[in-house]
């Protein structure tokens, strides 16, 4: 079974005055990565083909065909580590709900 170390090569934190966490994919797992969070987030804009704008469970972060990915405002690791799990592997974390499907 794939896990987040499959995909995730290193996580570093941003300075300044927002706290924004930048997730590196590995180099042969950055497409599939996309993929998977194409599938399951809400694409917001897209940059000529090469950054992604999204939302996922009240979460804006932007993905770039790199390999890089910057999440905005995320509280702590462990809510990090439940939205990697929710996009890449489609795991829902214990105590979260998935966002309402629109039109039902």
């Amino acid at each position: 079974m794939a896990s987040l170390e499959d995909y995730v090569a290193r996580i570093e934190g941003t300075c300044g005055a927002e706290k924004d966490v930048i997730v590196v994919f590995k180099y042969e797992k950055r497409d599939e990565a996309i993929q998977q969070i194409l599938k399951r987030a809400k694409l917001k804009n897209t940059i000529a083909g090469i950054i992604f704008e999204f939302v996922f469970k009240n979460v804006s972060f932007r993905v770039y065909k790199s390999g890089k990915a910057i999440f905005r405002s995320v509280r702590n690791k462990k809510e990090l580590n439940g939205l990697l799990s929710a996009l890449l592997l489609g795991q829902e974390t214990p105590g979260k709900t998935q966002e309402p499907e629109s039109g039902t």
